[in-house]
């Protein structure tokens, strides 16, 4: 999943960023309500861990406001107001969850599973594309078969693509839902990284038909050799 961590204390922030990505998740960051309102508005995350006690625009305002503008990622508020009228008024304004500080690591990875076993359940928790299959809920990608070990980012951008079978998907598009709100369209990362999804979609398997193709001065796409025919 990609989160996004809302927190304004240094420490707590970076720990959890860190232990999201060592879980195999995306995590970006915002130290203040108004950043991460605008980062949650420009970048469809998955899910958003919301402190409540924020500089400037705190995380109510922060919440009530991404509901206004119809912003729907579930919410999980992270806060150590832990009394149950702080409690009321989150859940009331829309979040899906309250974590009270201090919490187990263990335990904030469980709530997200359970966020996402929700969301999987309005949803097709297996994209397929030809003999290719990406497992949402267990994060297991294969082809024929097999099994392939994608790195977080390559996932990420495996599902976009396999959300868009048989359409070229942008530079732009990949930038925006895969990479951090700030990123720089002059970069070759992104290229770097689908050269590599390539090797180990197409390449590894030479008697199979290859499926990802680069539509030249467009982007990218997954393709059906099936389809074609």
């Amino acid at each position: 999943m990609r989160i996004l961590v809302i927190e304004d204390e240094p420490r707590l922030a970076e720990f959890v960023r860190q232990g999201l990505g060592q879980a195999g998740h995306l995590a970006d960051g915002a130290d203040n309500g108004a950043t991460g309102l605008e980062m949650a508005a420009a970048t469809p995350y998955d899910v958003i861990l919301l402190d409540l006690m924020l500089p400037g625009q705190n995380g109510l305002d922060v919440l009530r406001n991404l509901r206004e503008f119809g912003i729907t990622t579930p919410v999980i508020i992270v806060s150590a107001l832990g009394g149950t009228e702080h409690v009321i008024k989150g859940l009331d304004a829309g979040a899906v969850d309250y974590l009270r500080k201090p919490f187990a690591f263990e335990e904030l990875l469980a709530r997200l599973r359970t966020v996402q076993r929700r969301t999987a359940s309005a949803e097709t928790p297996v994209l397929r594309l030809a003999d290719l299959e990406l497992d949402l809920v267990h994060r297991r990608v294969s082809r024929a078969g097999q099994l392939l070990t994608l790195t977080n980012r390559e996932f990420a951008l495996l599902e976009l693509l396999l959300r868009n079978p048989n359409r070229v998907v942008t530079k732009t598009r990949i930038a925006e839902k895969v990479w951090e709100v700030d990123f720089d369209m002059g970069s070759n990362v992104i290229e770097v990284h689908l050269s590599q999804l390539r090797r180990k979609l197409d390449r590894a398997f030479p008697h199979l038909s290859p499926l990802l193709e680069t539509v030249v001065g467009h982007g990218y796409r997954l393709h059906d050799p099936a389809a074609a025919r």
